[in-house]
């Protein structure tokens, strides 16, 4: 279904421009290129290891959960006090992108309805809800890189895993608990993303701005880093048992990335039928590790959106 279906701003894909037509001046190749380096180091901190590796401790699903929570609540008020800016109104899909009031549904379910007072923004996370608060008043403009890293990865990754992730935490058919990665308004991920590239690259920007948005979005890779490595010192003080899955991560498996799961999820979040096949085959084998990935690791999703986008 194409996505000009049900989308609230403006035209559908008519608009794209073809992907034989990008330049490496488009921002999104820009932005490509620039975070290819941190890409890599986010993917190879310990505590994404050991996801990769299926070592799983619930609360930290939670904890991962109530970090989004925070990360978008500051970044979805900064989007509509700026919803009218130039360099920002093409890219604004409340309908289909706002991820705070189904993150809130999804903490009830595991807090309770006084979850509220259960939780609390993490310093790490506090760090990136400041910055990405500080561009919203300061250069608006730099929310793009922002919006473009966090949705375009839960697109690319969260929609595969949202039903490895039910049955492995053997969550209710009816979506309980994971209503983050259900975009009901979105009917084609593929073609919205398109679209969402192509209104970026079409915004009215000079290179030193372009060469801003690559910095920027370096620094939002730095602070998923941070909340990736503090979740990791929590783990160490939590008693609860540790739910293993036995996935191996890139240097048990013979040289052959094309086995790691991250791996199928890029290449699934490009469209390939096949590699969606090896990520759902995948997931089944590993259902707690590719919970993992369907958590905070929806960050390294949108390392890859990087790439393919």
């Amino acid at each position: 279904m194409e996505t000009g279906s049900g989308v609230s701003n403006g035209s559908g894909p008519g608009h794209e421009k073809a992907e034989n037509h990008l330049s490496a001046e488009d921002l999104s190749e820009m932005l490509a290129a620039g975070t290819k380096e941190v890409h890599e180091k986010a993917e190879n901190t310990q505590f994404v290891k050991d996801f990769l590796r299926g070592r799983i401790r619930k609360e930290l699903f939670k904890l991962g959960a109530v970090a989004l929570y925070h990360t978008y609540t500051a970044m979805e008020e900064e989007i509509e006090r700026n919803k009218d800016h130039p360099h920002f109104a093409p890219l604004y899909f409340p309908a289909e992108l706002h991820r705070h009031d189904a993150l809130a549904r999804d903490l009830e379910y595991f807090y309770g309805p006084e979850w509220k007072s259960q939780v609390t923004c993490s310093e790490a996370t506090q760090r990136y809800v400041d910055r990405i608060h500080q561009v919203g008043r300061e250069d608006p403009v730099l929310l793009v890189a922002h919006a473009y890293t966090r949705y375009m990865g839960d697109l690319s990754g969260g929609q595969v895993l949202r039903k490895v992730a039910q049955r492995a935490l053997k969550l209710p058919p009816t979506g309980e608990g994971l209503e983050f990665y259900q975009f009901d308004a979105i009917h084609s991920a593929k073609a919205f993303k398109q679209l969402y590239r192509s209104r970026m690259n079409e915004l009215d920007l000079d290179m030193e701005t372009k060469k801003k948005l690559v910095e920027e979005a370096v620094k939002a890779f730095h602070f998923n880093m941070e909340v990736f490595e503090e979740l990791e010192e929590i783990g160490k003080t939590i008693q609860e048992d540790v739910l293993d899955a036995g996935m191996s991560v890139h240097g048990e498996m013979g040289g052959d990335i094309s086995k790691c799961p991250y791996y199928s999820a890029k290449m699934a979040a490009s469209g390939g039928t096949a590699y969606v096949g090896q990520l759902v085959m995948a997931a089944l084998r590993h259902p707690t590790g590719q919970v993992l990935v369907a958590t905070w690791f929806a960050a390294l999703a949108g390392l890859a959106a990087w790439y393919l986008m």
